[in-house]
């Protein structure tokens, strides 16, 4: 069995809706695309689609992934991905349009398993060019970062260092900066919402933006369209 991967976006106003509505948007659209998604089997059988990591309700992003399950018929047709994509994007809502799609089998890892560190455009006022430069020297020459987090109800002190990955100044504005940040998404996904406010608490984030979401393979970074599931069935990355 194969799946079709979908690379799309999240800009705009759409940012505000959760991820459950992004879910019921793209089964809508998926419809409206004459996409002919299986179905699970049992009492109360549901679209075979899943997603990549979940993006927080209110950032945008330019590298959401689905997996959307078809049948072997599907491909055996007359396969046009431009037509495919060109459908998907005319039943999306303003803001969801899809990047590029791909061809993979379905034994690999899951999309939220393959994605180990997202990298994420910031805009953050309350700082200067100098000022933030004087945090980011002080976290890569900390050998350890303690952030709170509550789960089932406990606080946990866990450690977020070795999470960091890189963080550089792109841009300077009058009343802050604007940052490109990779950070890793294992044991438990660190955003950068939660970095920015535990480096110093007066930081404000006036827009975040998703760039990519990445599987690190030794020191290849490599983004999910792009990742061979299976030695013998490469990914076709169709875009």
């Amino acid at each position: 069995m194969r799946c079709l991967r979908v690379r799309y976006t999240k800009l705009g106003k759409i940012r505000f809706i959760g991820h459950r509505d992004v879910a019921r948007i793209w089964e809508r659209s998926l419809r409206k695309a004459n996409i002919p998604v299986l179905y699970s089997q049992g009492f109360s059988p549901h679209p075979r689609i899943s997603f990549g990591l979940a993006l927080p309700t209110g950032f945008e992003s330019e590298a959401e992934y689905v997996d959307v399950y078809l049948g072997e018929d599907f491909f055996l047709d007359a396969f046009d991905e431009k037509i495919i994509q060109e459908n998907i994007n005319k039943a999306l809502p303003s803001g969801m349009d899809v990047l590029a799609i791909g061809i993979f089998p379905t034994s690999g890892d899951s999309l939220q398993e393959a994605v180990d560190a997202c990298v994420w455009e910031v805009r953050v006022s309350g700082t200067s060019f100098e000022e933030f430069e004087v945090i980011r020297k002080k976290l890569f020459s900390s050998d350890s970062l303690s952030i709170e987090r509550e789960r089932k109800g406990k606080i946990l002190v866990e450690d977020v260092r070795s999470q960091v990955h890189s963080m550089d100044i792109t841009e300077d504005h009058i009343d802050g900066v604007t940052i490109l940040t990779e950070l890793g998404t294992k044991p438990r996904v660190l955003r950068p919402t939660d970095l920015l406010k535990r480096i110093n608490s007066e930081l404000r984030t006036i827009r975040v933006l998703r760039k990519e979401q990445l599987t690190l393979q030794g020191n290849q970074r490599i983004e999910p369209l792009s990742i061979e599931l299976h030695p013998a069935a490469p990914a076709e990355v169709l875009a």
